[in-house]
């Protein structure tokens, strides 16, 4: 039976290096496993992965991005603070050192020029045709609607302009508010009959029997808020404490909406998701704790079930 191959890759700012280091200990175990991929999707963070995936970057490039990069991508200055009234009037970070660390990655690249098929999504707010705000994904398949002539690095800045935390892009946020976990995106763009399906075979979408998904989560976040009948306003559902409330709700609740759907018309023959619990919480801006994601992915993780789904339903 033909197979066709998605990698899924999950938002999560610099939690970004935990899927890295994942996806490395998996082809250590696996080797050649990621080089089958059809399709690589990605969020924020994961969209960044995808795209420089796709690129032909390696994952050992990919995570020097994060550990060597990941301070500068999130400076912080006491101006910067003052200037936004520290963050109520203005995103915590802005979008300069991002944007040049993402264009000196992936230069100039168009989706069209990638090695690979890629979704990225993003939120478009404002569509000057049918002026409403929706969501965006964009791909580089053949078909009336494709992206392929946009370059990568701006997909990478759309789809990573969180709430908050950076500015918009263009007219762009994070994908994160619709698609955290784009694995259910990715699926049903592979049954969109007007786009061909690169290296598949004549027919113009797998069957469902013949899709292999894997999913890669950038850690389940032990983030809660004890008591019962809460009366929230605006203040508080934007921000308690170090938390961010209805952000994290929706990221953390759209993907495991996500893993719950591919479950259910996958099932465990052709889908695997690995989102490690962490045992403490790390924001998407806690550059600091990279050695502690490094650490998980290496030391805590146990890859022994999804090693011999890869070996069995992957790859043969």
């Amino acid at each position: 039976m033909a197979r066709y191959r998605i990698l899924s890759l999950d938002g999560g700012g610099i939690r970004g290096l935990l899927s890295v280091v994942i996806l490395q200990e998996l082809e250590k175990k696996v080797p050649d496993w990621l080089s089958r991929v059809d399709l690589i999707a990605g969020t924020s963070t994961g969209g960044i992965i995808a795209l420089g995936l796709a690129h032909g970057l390696t994952l050992a490039e990919l995570r020097l991005l994060y550990y060597d990069k990941g301070p500068i991508i999130f400076k912080d200055t006491l101006w910067d603070n003052l200037r936004d009234l520290f963050g109520l009037i203005g995103a915590e970070y802005g979008t300069e050192n991002l944007s040049r660390e993402l264009e000196n990655l992936l230069q100039r690249t168009k989706l069209k020029e990638l090695n690979q098929k890629v979704l990225i999504s993003a939120f478009d707010m404002y569509d000057p045709e049918q002026q409403i705000w929706k969501p965006k994904f964009f791909h580089n398949y053949n078909g009336e609607d494709s992206d392929g002539d946009e370059e990568a690095y701006k997909v990478a800045l759309y789809t990573s302009a969180a709430p908050t935390y950076f500015p918009w892009v263009d007219r762009f946020i994070d994908g994160g508010v619709v698609a955290s976990n784009p694995s259910m995106v990715a699926l049903t763009q592979t049954q969109d009959e007007r786009n061909e399906l690169s290296n598949f075979r004549d027919e113009s979408r797998p069957k469902i029997e013949e899709l292999r998904l894997l999913s890669i989560g950038t850690g389940m976040v032990p983030y809660h808020i004890e008591g019962e009948n809460r009366d929230w306003g605006y203040l508080q559902w934007v921000k308690w404490g170090k938390k961010k409330p209805i952000i994290d709700i929706v990221l953390q609740g759209v993907a495991g909406v996500a893993d719950y759907q591919c479950q259910q018309l996958l099932g465990k023959d052709r889908y695997r998701r690995i989102s490690p619990a962490l045992t403490r919480p790390i924001g998407m801006d806690d550059w600091q704790e990279r050695d502690e994601l490094v650490r998980i992915a290496e030391k805590d993780v146990d890859l022994s079930e999804v090693t011999a789904w890869l070996e069995n339903s992957w790859m043969n």
